[in-house]
């Protein structure tokens, strides 16, 4: 150990690491220089490098940069080719409707059946010429009725085969209809049967 003066000067330089102002001049370069040695010793140091670790943290760097190149971020993503300068929204998969329960208590009804189509007969004089010369027989029917269905009301209702039907409307709004019969039916049995003539 030094003298009593040297032991002084060190618990100065101590001291002046907290404290600055403690140290004098007079205690000369030796303090100033134990105060910056004193300064030295408690700074942090860096730790000192390990050569296995070294290795690990290159080998993981290895390994994750072959799973970056390996996975789904890294693969190219094909360009789509658009041969149109609109966009257009995906045609999506429907489907049919299957309700858990009807929405309606009751199926519609039929509102052009037999009974609506063929409204009524003509008995006019041109009409009754049609019957005779012609085998057709002169109908007023539903304006919605199309040929078709004039045809299928006419078979249902007397039990007739018709050949053609020829429509009209006239200028009162209503549908006229010349149902001309097959050869195995007699037009004027028919009116007769109905109650024409």
């Amino acid at each position: 150990m030094g003298t009593v003066e040297e032991m002084l000067v060190i618990s100065r330089a101590f001291h002046s690491i907290h404290s600055p102002g403690v140290l004098n001049p007079s205690d000369g370069p030796f303090a100033y220089h134990l105060q910056a040695r004193l300064l030295l010793l408690q700074l942090p140091m860096a730790p000192k490098a390990d050569g296995a670790k070294k290795v690990d943290s290159k080998a993981q760097a290895l390994k994750t940069a072959k799973a970056v190149k390996s996975g789904p971020t890294f693969k190219k993503k094909a360009k789509k080719i658009r041969t149109s300068v609109t966009f257009h929204r995906p045609k999506t998969l429907k489907k049919d409707r299957n309700p858990k329960y009807p929405r309606i208590s009751a199926p519609p009804r039929n509102k052009l059946d037999q009974y609506q189509i063929l409204k009524y007969p003509l008995t006019t004089e041109s009409a009754m010429k049609k019957i005779e010369d012609n085998n057709t027989l002169v109908f007023i029917v539903d304006i919605r009725a199309d040929k078709k269905k004039i045809k299928d009301a006419v078979k249902k209702m007397y039990d007739i085969q018709a050949k053609k039907v020829n429509t009209l409307i006239r200028p009162d709004g209503t549908k006229k209809a010349y149902v001309r019969l097959t050869p195995d039916f007699d037009a004027l049995d028919v009116a007769n049967k109905i109650g024409i003539i």
